[in-house]
């Protein structure tokens, strides 16, 4: 047995309370924890690969993936929590760090972020300290720690700034915390009081936007630590003030605290939902939520997602899709699986596929694509992979003709999955819990136990039906024999075995006085062994259910049992800790479990390989024969308990499942990697279950379908030749279009040459002149520069003598400066060696002085210490005195002191007691002094924030000077752009009323040809009209003439006939026969008829042309009336202007009378005073007057000539309108009308 091991294989189910539980690797694989590994799934490949959890864990805790997807963190459970980092790129996922607390005692980490470039690892420790870790995880190296929170207020979630490694966030229950890391610290960067928020989850939207979800439904957004606005998973993005507002208002709403259990903090037990089913509605949770390019993904209550994108408003997100988990079609309740909550969203690399985790360990999968382009329908989420279970699994067992395996669990669900192909081929739920299973050695039937009653089931196609029930209440195992013949059921302590053809109870086995926990039939069902809680193992014969053998171990209490192939040795385990084997009522051999409980056993059919599963959910393949020592080989398997384990049939695979809810398949191989050999190749049965009524339907459905088929094929036929037909339509007048737009190309590139031709001479001539012009500007240009070049020559030359003669005259003064200065020094030598002589005389005088004032402090100093011995002598006395006296009082002293004594020792008592209580003063002053420092660091902190704030508002102030002084530049742009457009405007006036005459004028013009185009339809009208009658007078005319060939030609054989017969005249008889022959051939019935016929119809005609005349009259009235109102108006309006006219020239008239009159009166007035005036007088009026009357007379020929052209065209005007009314005048009824031919 040494030489056998076991390999996982496949495993079916997900593991909750694991936070992040699913993350993609890349485009087609995602990671998920199940039972104690993390799977490596292949979506496309459906294959798994496996990464172990750590010896003597208590179970993941959380998941994290690097930001390069090369890193995998898990987080661990046990007595001193750990993080362990592989490297996926591995082949087999290489084991890299183990990062732990250190000196910190820290449980467990309940959530982990990596940084944007995978260096830097953070992990949040649990409860009580809420530590948050920030490692160097390469070199396990701690950087730095900080306490986030309370014990009051857990933490859900951290995270990594995506740009910035430095910067995290911490959300919790009433936490929303940015931290920076700095001068080897965490420091928080801001501060805000959200204690009525439970944020369950937050990401990062860019490098200073984060969105968090609470557990009351909203959506926070916060911009550089500051709230900017909030929005709620159901209805549009509000104001922050009225949010505010909403988040008073929602403070009624009972908010439950989070335990420090992981899972806890992001939802509850479905048990605890349904009791609370009598409170009031509560808001959809935001339990997960993840960002991508366009928006974010968050969960919006049970079974509920919604997709936001960004707007074209700055800071705004709108719901775009929801999408949500459909209804279980294999549920009783298909509601249940609406009702799932999301704990995990992860979007795949390319950002085409979204997938989530439910509370209920369940994976789905949408592709965003399809989510997108379903606008008008409901977006449903399928599943990953497949359905798994969401409880205990309390069922296991397999069948001989299929490779086919049956779990049942505590969600009311039985399930077969196919151990070839790793998929789920059928499930059912039911109203009831189901305890235990059995598959029927053939496959096609099922036993399960449930809490009411024990069914026997058809395995169909797509169903699982019952075809029998048995009254065993809450049976916990039943297993079919080899054989398939015969079942037994446990009803407590009672096992009861069945015919499986007849269902006839055969036996009742009686014996145990604890209920029975497993049962297993010998190879050759002859014999059943069972074990109980009460530590009983017996040995039934199965054909008059006598008790074999027995062991009884009243200290154990057994929970799994196993049998030999030859049915000699039983092995059993229970509660003690060992595994017995047991031969002939003797337990041989004991092996213990290292201080782990055995809760099943399973041994091959071969009798080679021994397995066993314990309580902490690990796999052990256990050396046989047995031996004293622990030889074994212990694998990480589950999370929980091991439940079942069986080995199948053909020793190939291992399978166990847990009360994690997992079912995980095991390959059994050597050491060396190969398969076991099998005894004999087994080939799997393929025939199914179905009922006639379901083929029927089925087959009554395949021929609906191919009808269906061939009606798509026809159509789709049909529809492809209207396409063809229409194609080649288009193409045939594409291809025309194109060749008319070639022809033109070439014509126009014709002419493009040509005026490139014409453009290469016009610019070789402007060449010709252009390099001709450069050379006379050249050779003028030389003549200029030269003439320059002398002059400024010659200007050097005069600068230059300039020069030499300035250097000459600066040598001299400098050679006149040294003489002085030299003349200067000297003298200053003099001056300061006489004052030197001066000082020296004057020390010397202070030194004699300092010499006599010596001798006198000496003499001083001996006079003093004379006194100072006097003074002594003189208070000797005095003090020996005084010490007498003092020993006098000492002596009557001491008699006082034994009194004090007694005092002092009452005193200090008082004063011990006073010490104590100093003591404790210090104590508490210690405390005190550390509560003080811990406030100084945090002012200290708190000053270096408001430092950092006064750094920032300072940049800002700058900023904003900046920003003033770019808005008064702009001020002055705009002053001068508004000069420019004011002259612009200017400019465009005067063009805006040429514009507008021109617009004008076009109106005009285009009002004159829409008249001019109603004239024409009117007569194209006319012309159509008038071909129409001549095509219809056309037809009737060949007609007629036909018909007159007809008659001409009948005429012509009737003359010959006549002729004929005219010969006969002599003969009566025969002229008779002959004109009845005539009149027989020439004259028959339908010409008769044909006579009252062409009546009817010349009738019918004549009707038809009389209305169709009385319709032409009815038009040419309702014309006439129209244009006689028409020249109505015009005669009015002609009247009008004649009435005008008239006036004009009455008024004309009156002033020719008056004009006149006046002239008569000058000319009387003339004749009087010719006597008094002179002649030069007389000449300057009679100059006047002429002058005057002139004009006047003009005038008046002007009038008159005006007036006689208004008199012609009024004449014309009345001709006019005169030859108008004649035409239109209806024709009179003796005038025939020309007749009609249609």
């Amino acid at each position: 047995m040494a030489s056998i091991v076991a390999q996982c294989h496949y495993i079916f189910g997900l593991r909750t309370g694991v936070i992040n539980n699913i993350c993609y690797f890349d485009e087609q694989t995602v990671i998920f924890p199940c039972g104690n590994n993390c799977v490596r799934y292949n979506i496309d490949q459906r294959c798994q690969r496996f990464i172990p959890g750590t010896e003597k864990s208590q179970g993941m805790q959380a998941l994290a993936i690097s930001a390069n997807r090369r890193y995998l963190a898990v987080s661990e459970r046990g007595e001193k929590g750990t993080i362990t980092v592989y490297d996926l790129q591995h082949e087999q996922s290489r084991k890299r760090k183990v990062l732990s607390g250190g000196e910190v005692p820290v449980l467990e980490f309940v959530s982990m972020a990596f940084s944007p470039d995978s260096k830097y690892l953070i992990g949040q420790a649990g409860a009580p300290d809420w530590t948050l870790f920030y490692w160097m995880w390469e070199k396990q190296k701690v950087m730095a720690s900080v306490k986030t929170t309370g014990s009051t207020n857990p933490i859900n979630q951290v995270s990594f700034n995506p740009q910035d490694n430095t910067q995290i966030c911490v959300s919790g229950n009433g936490v929303f915390k940015l931290f920076r890391y700095a001068e080897g610290a965490l420091k928080q960067s801001n501060f805000l009081k959200l204690e009525s928020q439970n944020f369950l989850s937050h990401t990062w939207m860019s490098e200073e936007r984060v969105i968090a979800g609470t557990e009351a439904g909203r959506l926070l957004v916060f911009e550089s630590g500051d709230l900017r606005w909030e929005m709620s998973v159901t209805t549009k993005p509000a104001t922050q003030e009225a949010d505010r507002s909403d988040r008073m208002t929602d403070q009624s709403i009972k908010h439950f605290p989070i335990a420090s259990v992981p899972m806890s903090l992001l939802r509850r037990k479905p048990e605890e939902a349904k009791s609370e089913g009598a409170a009031p509605a509560r808001m959809p949770r935001v339990t997960a939520i993840t960002s991508y390019s366009k928006g974010f993904a968050c969960s919006a209550g049970p079974g509920t997602v919604c997709l936001f994108e960004k707007t074209e408003e700055k800071d705004n997100y709108r719901k775009t899709r929801e999408i949500r988990i459909p209804a279980d079609p294999c549920s009783n309740e298909p509601s249940h699986a609406e009702q799932q909550e999301m704990v995990t969203l992860c979007i795949s690399p390319s950002e085409e596929t979204l997938v989530t985790s439910t509370d209920r360990g369940q994976l789905y999968s949408i592709t965003l694509s399809s989510a997108e382009m379903s606008k008008g329908e409901q977006a449903h989420f399928e599943f990953l992979s497949h359905s798994f279970h969401s409880n205990i699994i309390t069922g296991l067992s397999i069948c001989i003709r299929k490779p086919l395996i049956a779990t049942c669990s505590l969600d009311h669900s039985v399930r077969i999955w196919n151990f070839e192909t790793n998929v789920l081929e059928l499930h059912k739920e039911f109203q009831e819990e189901a305890f235990s299973v059995a598959l029927h050695p053939s496959g096609l039937f099922i036993l399960v136990g449930f809490s009411d009653k024990l069914r026997l089931m058809n395995l169909l196609i797509d169903d699982v039906r019952t075809f029998k029930e048995f009254t065993v209440r809450g049976c916990r195992e039943c297993v079919f024999s080899h054989g398939g013949h015969m079942f037994a059921a446990v009803n407590g302590n009672l096992i009861h075995i069945y015919s499986s053809t007849t269902f006839d109870n055969l036996l009742n086995l009686k014996g145990h006085n604890g209920k029975v926990r497993a049962i297993v039939w010998s190879t050759d069902d002859s014999r059943l062994v069972s074990c109980g809680m009460d530590g009983a193992v017996y040995e039934w014969n199965t054909l008059n259910s006598k008790r074999e053998s027995e062991s009884v171990l009243k200290s154990c209490s057994y929970t799994g049992v196993t049998i030999s192939p030859d049915a000699k040795t039983i092995f059993a385990v229970g509660t003690d800790c060992t595994l017995k084997e047991i031969q002939d009522c003797q337990i041989l051999r004991e092996v213990a479990a290292d201080d782990v409980a055995y809760t099943t056993i399973a041994m091959s059919r071969s009798g080679r390989m021994l397995f066993a599963g314990t309580s902490i959910g690990t796999v052990r393949a256990i050396k046989y024969p047995l031996s004293t020592q622990k030889d074994w080989i212990e694998y990480q398997a589950h999370s929980g308990a091991v439940t079942k384990m069986v080995i199948t049939f053909d020793d190939q695979y291992l399978l166990t499942v847990s009360e994690d809810g997992c079912l995980l398949i095991w390959k059994i191989i050597d050491k060396e990697g190969r398969g076991l050999k099998r005894d004999k190749d087994i080939t799997y049965a393929e025939e199914i279950l179905i009922t006639k009524s379901d083929l029927e339907e089925k087959n009554q459905i395949m021929m609906e379908l191919k009808t269906r088929v061939e009606e798509l094929k026809m159509e789709n036929e049909y529809q492809l030749r209207l396409k063809d037909m229409n194609y080649n339509e288009k193409i045939k007048d594409l291809s025309e279009k194109f060749v008319q737009e070639i022809e033109s190309l070439k014509t126009k590139n014709q002419v493009l040459k040509t005026e490139k031709e014409k453009q290469e001479m016009s610019h070789q001539e402007v060449m010709r002149e252009v390099v001709e012009k450069h050379s006379r500007e050249q050779q003028d240009f030389e003549s200029t520069s030269n003439q320059k070049l002398m002059l400024e020559y010659e200007k050097y030359q005069e600068l230059q003598l300039k020069s030499q003669l300035m250097q000459e005259g600066y040598e001299r003064q400098l050679q006149a400066m040294e003489d002085s200065k030299g003349r200067a020094l000297e003298e200053l030598t003099l001056f300061y060696e006489a004052k030197l002589q001066e000082k020296i005389l004057m020390l010397g005088q202070c030194q004699d002085e300092s010499r006599q004032q010596v001798r006198e402090f000496e003499e001083s100093k001996k006079q003093m210490e004379e006194d100072g011995d006097r003074e002594i002598q003189d208070i000797r006395i005095k003090y020996e005195r005084k010490l007498r006296v003092e020993k006098e009082i000492n002596l009557r002293l001491k008699g006082e002191t034994g009194v004090m004594r007694k005092k002092f020792s009452s005193l200090q008592k008082d004063i011990d007691d006073r010490n104590v209580e100093i003591e404790k003063l210090r104590v508490e002053q210690q405390k005190l002094r550390g509560v003080i420092k811990s406030l100084e660091k945090d002012i200290l902190g708190l000053k270096k924030e408001i430092q950092e704030r006064d750094e920032t508002i300072q940049d800002k102030e700058k900023r904003i000077y900046d920003l003033k002084r770019k808005n008064q530049e702009l001020e002055k742009f705009k002053f001068v752009l508004d000069y420019k457009i004011k002259e612009l405007k200017k400019q465009i006036e005067p063009r805006e009323n040429d514009i507008k005459e021109m617009k004008e004028q076009i109106q005009e013009m285009e009002g004159e040809l829409d008249q001019v185009h109603k004239r024409n339809t009117q007569l194209e009208l006319n012309i159509t009209e008038l071909r129409l009658k001549l095509k219809a007078t056309d037809k009737e005319m060949h007609k007629e003439t036909q018909r007159v060939r007809d008659v001409e030609a009948l005429v012509r054989r009737f003359k010959t006939d006549l002729h004929n017969c005219v010969g006969f005249i002599q003969e009566p008889k025969r002229l008779k026969d002959n004109i009845r022959e005539l009149y027989d051939h020439y004259v028959q019935q339908s010409d008769v008829v044909d006579i009252v016929g062409v009546d009817a119809d010349i009738q019918r005609e004549y009707s038809r042309q009389r209305e169709h005349l009385e319709r032409n009259v009815a038009s040419l009235k309702r014309k006439l009336a129209k244009d006689t109102e028409v020249h109505r108006t015009d005669n009015v309006k002609i009247m009008k202007e004649n009435v005008s006219l008239i006036k004009e020239i009455n008024d004309l008239r009156r002033e020719l009378r008056l004009v006149r009159t006046q002239v008569h009166d000058y000319k009387s007035q003339m004749g009087i005073s010719k006597k008094k005036l002179s002649s030069s007088d007389l000449t300057a009026l009679t100059s006047v007057e002429g002058r005057g009357l002139v004009a006047r007379l003009n005038f008046e020929e002007e009038a008159e000539r005006i007036i006689q052209l208004q008199r012609v065209e009024i004449q014309r005007l009345k001709m006019q309108m005169q030859g108008q009314v004649h035409s239109l005048r209806p024709p009179s009824s003796s005038t025939k009308l020309p007749v009609l031919t249609t």
